[in-house]
């Protein structure tokens, strides 16, 4: 019967605490001990006898109260990390504050008139309640921040005892070394402790307390203002927390070292419950939000990692100052980085494998931390960027993210999941070795609802992209210039395009090329210079195993005919117009020859009605996510100079700005604010004489002649005779001059910044149900909506 009285005397004391008007004295221990000495209560009992309506009473009606409640608490943590938590009523104690001040600072973020509160030092809070105020001048926030910090070290509670002996030489708490206690083996520690559920258990709720405390973020409407710092992460992660080095450590080994499938046993986890895998998640949620960080406006390590000076020294780090980013940049053992990708590859690999053998192991619901997790690794750490590139392992990152992509297609409310694949995608294929390592065959058949076809990772990525601008929802829009980016840059590297691709390829132009789509917005013709550039890519470059993509542009030479005779008066534009009206979408929503789709598939579906998802601000456009390099003879990269004059061919989009969240319309608008915007023959012939459709002209007139010849000495209409005659050409010598090769490569900005800020916690707000941490509290740096 205990548990059950500790509750009902546990809720006595919260009613007790509305229902006082006056404020109880902060030395009135039997009062507040009520709350933590003797509950056996649960985060989830904590949630249900706390309500939320109870809470913000206290907060109008008897702040004093309140003020109290939150400084005992922070108070008992203080305590018990002093003492090391020996016995058992002191870790009680412990838990229960942490659930307690878990349930509360929602409730304190949400107003601004608290949210400095914790900020603020506790008057007569020295230990003899006296004045001297030198010591314990700390603001809360950072007491209890450095509490919780020690209590994730501490022996018997978080971590396993070295000591082997009694009681009496019970390890002191400030003379440990916590390095030597590290949760789990992996980037710079050898050991990897016994597993113990209880020391798990006790991790997590403290985690969850931590990540409750960073989680100010989300009461602060969303901003472009990068000095926007988080004041509980950046005192966290900074040299005050004697700690930071082997958190950090271990926040990434545990979730690096996580196997799901445990022992190999199918069906292992219905009968064992997993403690680990909610530690693993609330650790990667803790670490990508230490990690949340704009680079591009820090003065950030060097290309090779190594930065110079300690973060002893007076003058500021030039790396960040934020230890968790500092330490991230600075690995640098191909062991290290090796552990890394093996992990996160793993993981992110899970749900797929678990798709094919349902329930053979557990599925893991945290791929998209992990993505912003892996985004972070090279974002901050060029080294591991290149260490991913050098070998195909890159391709056990890339093959998932197809996956999620394809998957999520369809469904409103992943609609971040697909934004954050595809700016991993196009962060890595700015770098040359990308676009090498995708003539990889492609063997392993994950189910995915797409054509089946035989060839390499390139075929896969541009099958699935088609597949994405086809059959994905209208909100994908934005991401159409970011997806043919990708294309773009990898095109050059790509020696054989399967003729399902290549016939993929030449559908998107054929759908972008349409009068009514080109004329209907002012940037829509931008997907046909991408595209253009594809080919011309492929044909300068990788002509000879490239006889599919060259026979398919023959095949539909009349696009290419079409546009260049693209008619440019008033009346055709008005006519190309008209045809909008019976075609409303810009792609045919009917499967293009699709054939068969890969066994064991299943289309992607639409969000379940209710389903909860957060608004995204803004991302910027691909003008100003990217930054044009030219590959010289050598390989090498240079950055080109934006010409001032006249806009290159792509034009500068007209991006919207990161100050309105709603950007789903911006290709279907206006660009102008005045009134509607309509094509002009001045604009159309502005860029209908930039198209760059020399090579392909060229291409066409030599080749198509003798492909007809071919059919008519032969009576062919058989493809593959006309494919061999085409394997074994030539244009050498008939083509215009190579033109240099650009790649458009991933520049940071704050606008990114901004966009993985709300991203990051939109995701964090909905993956926390049980408890529902922030669920109606009233959030500013995203809506809520319900699809």
């Amino acid at each position: 019967m205990g548990s059950a009285d500790s509750k009902l005397n546990f809720r006595k004391a919260v009613i007790q605490l509305t229902t006082k008007t006056q404020p109880v004295e902060a030395t009135d221990d039997a009062f507040w001990d009520q709350f933590w000495a003797d509950t056996a209560t649960s985060v989830q009992d904590v949630f249900a006898l706390v309500p939320a309506a109870e809470i913000r009473a206290v907060r109008e009606e008897s702040p004093s109260n309140l003020a109290t409640l939150c400084y005992k608490a922070v108070e008992k943590l203080v305590q018990g990390a002093e003492s090391g938590c020996h016995t058992e009523k002191e870790r009680q104690i412990v838990l229960n504050c942490c659930r307690l001040l878990t349930r509360i600072l929602p409730y304190i973020f949400e107003d601004p008139d608290w949210r400095g509160f914790f900020w603020s030092t506790v008057p007569g809070a020295g230990r003899g309640g006296g004045d001297d105020d030198d010591e314990n001048a700390r603001p809360l926030a950072e007491s209890l921040l450095l509490a919780v910090a020690d209590l994730l070290f501490c022996p018997d509670f978080t971590v396993q005892s070295h000591r082997r002996s009694t009681v009496d030489t019970a390890e002191d708490i400030h003379s440990i070394d916590s390095c030597e206690y590290i949760w789990e083996a992996g980037v710079g520690f050898a050991h990897s402790p016994q597993p113990n559920y209880i020391h798990d258990l006790n991790r997590t709720e403290l985690l969850k307390l931590l990540l409750t405390c960073f989680s100010e973020a989300m009461y602060l409407p969303p901003s472009s203002d990068s000095s926007n710092t988080n004041p509980w992460v950046q005192f966290f992660c900074s040299t005050e927390n004697r700690h930071a080095l082997p958190l950090f450590t271990s926040l990434l080994n545990v979730v690096c070292a996580y196997d799901p499938v445990g022992y190999g046993i199918p069906y292992n986890h219905l009968l064992f419950s997993d403690y680990r895998e909610p530690l693993v998640e609330e650790a990667a949620q803790v670490l990508i939000v230490t990690l949340d960080y704009d680079s591009s406006t820090s003065s950030s390590p060097t290309v090779d990692g190594t930065t110079t000076g300690t973060a002893m020294d007076d003058v500021d780090p030039p790396g960040p100052d934020n230890l968790f980013v500092n330490y991230l940049s600075r690995i640098h053992r191909e062991e290290d980085f090796q552990f890394i990708l093996k992990g996160v590859a793993r993981l992110l690999s899970n749900p797929l494998v678990q798709t094919y053998l349902p329930n053979s192991a557990k599925k893991i619901q945290f791929h998209q931390e992990l993505l912003v997790l892996f985004w972070k690794l090279c974002d901050f750490n060029k080294k591991f960027l290149f260490f991913v590139l050098k070998s195909s392992d890159v391709l056990d990152i890339l093959v998932p993210i197809l996956y999620f992509l394809n998957d999520a297609r369809a469904d409103q409310s992943r609609v971040g999941l697909m934004h954050i694949g595809v700016f991993i995608l196009l962060l890595l294929s700015g770098e040359r070795n990308f676009g090498v390592r995708l003539n990889k065959p492609y063997s392993v058949r994950v189910p995915m609802d797409i054509p089946v076809f035989t060839g390499t990772h390139a075929d896969l990525l541009i099958i699935v992209f088609h597949k994405i601008i086809t059959s994905g929802h209208q909100r994908l829009q934005p991401l159409f210039d970011c997806l043919l980016t990708i294309v773009v840059n990898v095109s050059p590297y790509l020696k054989s395009l399967s003729m399902v691709a290549a016939n993929k390829l030449l559908h998107l132009l054929e759908a972008f090329s349409t009068t009514w789509f080109l004329f209907s917005a002012v940037q829509n013709h931008h997907l046909v210079f991408f595209l253009l550039e594809v080919f011309n890519n492929i044909i300068q470059y990788q002509f000879d195993g490239n006889s599919n993509l060259v026979y398919a542009v023959i095949r539909k030479r009349n696009v290419f005919h079409q546009l260049a005779n693209l008619p440019t008066d008033s009346q055709s534009i008005q006519k190309g117009l008209q045809r909008k009206k019976k075609t409303p979408e810009p792609i045919s929503r009917t499967n293009s020859q699709d054939g068969a789709s890969m066994e064991g598939s299943r289309p992607a579906a639409p969000a379940e009605p209710g389903t909860l998802k957060t608004s995204l601000v803004a991302t910027p456009g691909i003008d100003k996510l990217t930054e044009k390099s030219q590959v010289s003879e050598d390989g090498t990269m240079r950055s080109l100079e934006p010409e001032s004059s006249q806009p290159p061919p792509e034009g500068n989009l007209p991006s919207a700005e990161v100050s309105h969240p709603r950007r789903d319309r911006r290709r279907l608008s206006s660009a102008s604010s005045s009134g509607q915007w309509t094509p002009t023959p001045d604009w159309v012939m502005s860029w209908k004489s930039k198209l760059p459709l020399q090579t392909i002209m060229r291409l066409l007139q030599v080749l198509v002649p003798q492909v007809e010849k071919i059919c008519i000495d032969k009576g062919l209409t058989d493809e593959s005779e006309i494919l061999k005659f085409l394997q074994h050409g030539t244009l050498v010598g008939l083509l215009p001059v190579p033109h240099p090769i650009l790649i458009r490569k991933y520049q940071a900005n704050s606008g990114t910044a901004m966009w993985f800020r709300t991203y990051m916690w939109g995701v964090i707000y909905l993956r926390n149900v049980d408890p529902p941490i922030w669920y109606d509290t009233d959030v500013k740096l995203f809506e809520i909506q319900r699809v």
